[in-house]
């Protein structure tokens, strides 16, 4: 059965977009007019590397048999759609006419299926030790998850590498490392039978008789996409320094006692919510990974191109690890570095 999935957000929504459409479901891209009018006139093109192939190949969506169209937020009917998959950077969250559309989903009891690096405050709220915890403060509009029943929201680690490669068109995605999407399940088994169907359709894909990177996984651990914090705080966040970005490799790599620190402090974070060691992954298999990562992270490219506001994971790491009395002076030194760094942003705009 072809589900319809509304995905926010074009860019890196387009790959778990190419994943469904493989699998035979449709999928709504929602993003800027002009981008619209471009994948609707040109459909999309996800560039990845599949096992033991020396280069990247590219996958059309015009070739695949689910059904891809694009809209803008405003143009988006709500009932039409099984699931939303939310792929945009935090902040976009907080512009208008998104903001409109988050009303809609929430008042229409959707499930969403968040894939940001920074997860919905309704998805927090699932977690018996950050409920009552002030972390508003992380975000840049919290208002926007107001009307939102937590269990009707959970969150995908966004665990695959992919980026927009500046020289081409805004309807081309590049995936510099094709790991697994993670998801945590919903409350409702109704909501998990369609997120499962959509593992196992996924799984399935083959692309000329061989397997396709980047799969969906499910779990029933609230705490499996935690994992990806130690990665950001370890690596991402880290590539914003006081003066120009670093990669992810020249951040993990360039001293791996102190990135190994970071790490196991917060894995112990997320175990100390209620975490299990085997939800998380081994500190080896991250740096081996960060070896490959040879660009900065989107957060320090996004600083380096002047934006005033990104996904704040790091702040969030932060209160978070203040509240249950763990703080780490590293994590701390990394938040005011980025604070610094957008403060430069804010007075130079």
């Amino acid at each position: 059965m072809a589900r319809n999935i509304l995905i926010l957000g074009a860019s890196y929504g387009s790959l778990l977009g190419t994943k469904l459409l493989m699998a035979g479901h449709n999928v709504t891209l929602v993003c800027r007019r002009k981008t619209a009018d471009l994948i609707n006139a040109e459909g999309t093109e996800v560039r990845i590397k599949l096992r033991d192939e020396p280069a990247h190949r590219s996958i059309f969506s015009r070739d695949l048999p689910g059904k891809l169209d694009a809209t803008p937020p405003e143009k988006v009917d709500i009932s039409r759609y099984d699931m939303v998959a939310l792929a945009m950077q935090e902040p976009q969250y907080t512009n208008h006419t998104i903001r409109v559309l988050m009303i809609k989903i929430a008042e229409a009891k959707l499930p969403c299926l968040s894939i940001m690096n920074m997860p919905p405050l309704p998805y927090l709220k699932r977690i018996q030790k950050l409920e009552a915890m002030d972390l508003e403060e992380a975000y840049t509009n919290a208002q926007v998850w107001e009307r939102f029943t937590p269990g009707l929201v959970t969150l995908c680690s966004p665990d695959p590498q992919a980026f927009r490669p500046p020289e081409e068109k805004a309807n081309v995605l590049h995936v510099g490392l094709p790991t697994n999407f993670k998801a945590a399940t919903f409350d409702d088994e109704k909501h998990n039978a369609v997120l499962r169907e959509l593992e196992k359709d996924i799984d399935a894909v083959t692309l000329d008789g061989q397997d396709v990177p980047v799969k969906l996984k499910v779990f029933d651990s609230l705490f499996v996409p935690l994992a990806k914090w130690s990665m950001l705080l370890t690596g991402n966040y880290r590539c914003i320094t006081p003066t120009e970005p670093q990669a992810i490799r020249d951040a993990v790599h360039s001293d791996l006692n102190r990135s190994k620190s970071i790490y196991n402090h917060v894995d112990a974070i997320a175990q100390r919510l209620g975490a299990d060691p085997k939800d998380q992954v081994p500190f080896e298999k991250y740096a081996k990974a960060a070896e490959s990562l040879l660009k900065p992270s989107s957060a320090a490219r996004a600083v380096a191109s002047g934006a005033p506001f990104i996904e704040r994971v790091d702040l969030l790491v932060k209160l978070i690890s203040h509240e249950l009395g763990m703080p780490n002076d590293e994590i701390d030194r990394t938040v005011e570095v980025v604070d610094a760094k957008l403060s430069e942003k804010i007075v130079e705009g």
